[in-house]
């Protein structure tokens, strides 16, 4: 088939007619050509990993034979204690493929771990990866079924079916007999493993778009499904009561019930001849609004305490919130543009912080954790709750924090470095402030100073490898940091910048002197 082609970036034109099945054919095997050379290189990466992995362990060795002289090794004071240097010497190998190739360090040490396990425990699945025969996705799928399986003649019966399987099978298809033929070749009781995985059990928060968050749990299977089961049944019924009670539902969800405020509006009730908010919602949104009714208001009756200490504890979180979005004044001009007010709020109406006004015509996002945004109207009413206020105050011009007070003094320098970082001061690394250590930059033990200048923000995670691995840092100014690793690359990272924009007139004085946007300034990216 001849075609025609231009430089305009337009899909290419057949100059005659053509037999769209033969196109597709074509196109078909170009396709799988293209997967499976992006197989050979997954599989090449892979092995770089593995690699990555091997390097950190003789890295490892030599910092223990060496004392400790380049970074290594067990660190005085930490005489007794228990001390995993090849723990270290991985994070720190992690740290520079992730700084290098801008991905977070705790999945690059978790790719190195799966890349080394894939070699080694399931050479057949990574010969068929690196042959293209399969792909990556069945690669993991093989691994996550089969690595419970320690005997080794028992995991060469199971790879020899499965890899067969995945050649011919897309993953989901594949996982079923995985999970199946790994159960076969257990030589331990499943009640036994149960046991054993239930200690795993967790829930977490993953943040979405759009001011949305994913809570997720990881329980057993039976109370999993008897959760969802429940909801389910629940949402039912409540739907079914809304249809058949359409005027008197409307009358009671006009004040806070049961549910609280319709979700995810924002307003006190419907008025008369509006859509009836809770009639209209689907299963999926009743069962996500009933699990947040329970979780945020119901007691732990089969684990309280005998004096109901756990029903009284309330959760929290940090929102930042500039002055104009919290007053609802789209583009309202104020007297003191770098002055923001600042709350912690929680399920009770406890306290919160804010970040700084701006003066132009679109409003701030407010965010949660300095990290994830929220619509104007939650804020508001979070801060409606709040019962005290802290004040953080930020430059106009940058966006950056200048300082942080509130009407009840303690602890200034943790509350101003709190709202300076607002998660791990580490490249790409994005842990919370609440869960950070203060760290000297400079350390105290050798004359550093307390102060914000050689204070930061630091996860457990980095404060160790800053202290114990060949990392190192220093401040440049204004809570600037700059990262060097073990093979010299530098890294700089920026406080993040609070929820504000620079004003219109900042903007244009800038622009009239030329001045190009420096970095953390509040006209960038923030970087997370």
């Amino acid at each position: 088939m001849e075609t025609t082609t231009s430089l305009d970036g337009r899909t290419p034109q057949p100059a005659a007619a053509f037999d769209p099945l033969d196109v597709l054919d074509g196109l078909v095997s170009t396709l799988e050509s293209v997967e499976s050379a992006i197989a050979g290189l997954q599989a090449l990466r892979e092995y770089a990993l593995a690699i990555a992995s091997k390097v950190a362990e003789v890295m490892a060795a030599e910092d223990m034979d060496d004392g400790g002289k380049n970074g290594g090794g067990a660190p005085a004071g930490f005489k007794g204690a228990r001390w995993d240097a090849a723990e270290l010497a991985h994070r720190a190998v992690a740290a520079e493929i992730a700084t290098a190739t801008r991905a977070n360090d705790r999945t690059i040490q978790r790719q190195m771990g799966q890349a080394v396990e894939l070699l080694d425990r399931f050479p057949g699945a990574f010969g068929a990866l690196a042959q293209g025969r399969i792909s990556l996705a069945h690669a993991r799928v093989i691994q996550d079924a089969g690595s419970g399986l320690d005997d080794p003649a028992a995991l060469a019966r199971y790879e020899a079916v499965v890899v067969e399987c995945a050649e011919r099978q897309a993953p989901g298809r594949v996982r079923r007999l995985a999970v199946r033929e790994a159960e076969k070749a257990q030589p331990e009781p499943l009640i036994t493993r149960h046991e054993r995985a239930c200690e795993e059990r967790r829930v977490w928060v993953t943040p979405l778009p759009d001011g949305m968050a994913e809570l997720a749990a990881i329980l057993p299977a039976a109370v999993a499904y008897g959760i969802h089961d429940r909801l389910t049944n629940m949402a039912r019924a409540h739907a079914d009561m809304a249809k058949s009670h359409a005027d008197a539902d409307m009358a009671q969800h006009s004040q806070p019930g049961a549910f609280g405020p319709a979700w995810p509006t924002h307003q006190a009730g419907p008025a008369v001849g509006d859509r009836n908010p809770v009639a209209d919602r689907t299963t999926d949104q009743l069962r996500a609004d009933l699990l947040s009714d329970l979780l945020l208001r119901s007691a732990p009756a089969g684990h309280d305490t005998p004096d109901g200490l756990l029903a009284a504890i309330t959760g929290r979180v940090d929102v930042t919130v500039p002055v104009l979005t919290l007053i609802g004044q789209e583009g309202a001009a104020t007297s003191n543009g770098s002055a923001g007010r600042a709350f912690r709020t929680d399920a009770s109406g406890n306290t919160a912080r804010a970040g700084a006004p701006d003066t132009v015509a679109s409003q701030v996002p407010a965010e949660l954790d300095g990290r994830h945004p929220i619509d104007p109207a939650t804020a508001r009413i979070l801060a409606g709750q709040a019962t005290v206020w802290n004040r953080v105050l930020t430059d106009p011009y940058t966006g950056a924090v200048l300082a942080v007070d509130r009407y009840r003094p303690g602890e200034d320098l943790k509350r101003l470095l709190a709202a300076r970082d607002t998660r791990c001061r580490f490249p790409c690394c994005g842990i919370p402030a609440r869960e950070l250590d203060l760290d000297h930059t400079h350390d105290a033990a050798l004359g550093g100073a307390t102060e914000a200048g050689n204070l930061a923000g630091l996860c457990r995670r980095h404060h160790m490898l800053k202290h114990h691995s060949r990392w190192n840092v220093r401040q440049t100014g204004a809570g600037v940091l700059e990262w060097t690793s073990a093979t010299g690359r530098t890294y700089t990272d920026h406080p993040p910048v609070p929820a504000t924009h620079i004003p219109a007139a900042a903007q244009r004085l800038r622009a009239a002197q030329g001045d190009a946007p420096k970095p953390g300034d509040a006209s960038d990216p923030p970087p997370f």
